[in-house]
């Protein structure tokens, strides 16, 4: 694979739905059935960093993030998502797109990215690990599936940050 990362683009939504749909598929990606419309993803999304993984003209996986709050005093806080295609799981995509999406966000001046994951997607939780992301406490039984394999399951969600090394 020969990746490059570069802004998400509206054109690029109809691939970046079909790689979300993928990741809901896998039942550990997120409490969510379906993906937003892009009117509603991009409402909801801040504008940079919002980045695509390419790779030989194809678009591979995707990084963006929302604000944690609209109140002033956290507006270094982002609370990211990231979704590797089914093709290209396992070859570092995922990984250089989150060191790609890290390095963004500090040069916009974010201080802190977090997340909630599932603690069974042991691949994004060790993806995380190894950029620097640590484990801040597990919200038990936080919310119940309601499609997929573990549709009707209590489900926890092991909330991670990574706290930024140049943004004091």
């Amino acid at each position: 694979m020969s990746i490059t990362i570069r802004p998400m683009a509206a054109d690029d939504w109809p691939t970046v739905e079909r790689i979300y749909r993928e990741g809901i598929a896998t039942g550990n990606a997120t409490f969510e059935e379906d993906p937003p419309s892009w009117e509603d993803f991009d409402r909801g999304k801040v504008i940079s960093p919002r980045l695509v993984a390419v790779d030989h003209g194809n678009v591979v996986g995707w990084a963006a993030a929302s604000r944690t709050s609209s109140r002033c005093v956290y507006e270094g806080v982002l609370e990211h998502s990231v979704y590797v295609a089914e093709e290209a799981r396992g070859r570092g995509v995922g990984k250089q797109l989150l060191r790609t999406f890290l390095e963004a966000s500090e040069t916009a001046g974010i201080w802190t990215v977090q997340s909630g994951v599932f603690p069974e997607n042991a691949s994004s939780m060790a993806l995380h690990h190894e950029l620097g992301f640590r484990d801040v406490g597990t919200r038990e039984r936080v919310g119940k599936m309601t499609y997929g394999p573990y549709a009707g399951q209590w489900r926890d969600v092991v909330l991670i940050e990574r706290r930024s090394t140049t943004i004091n």
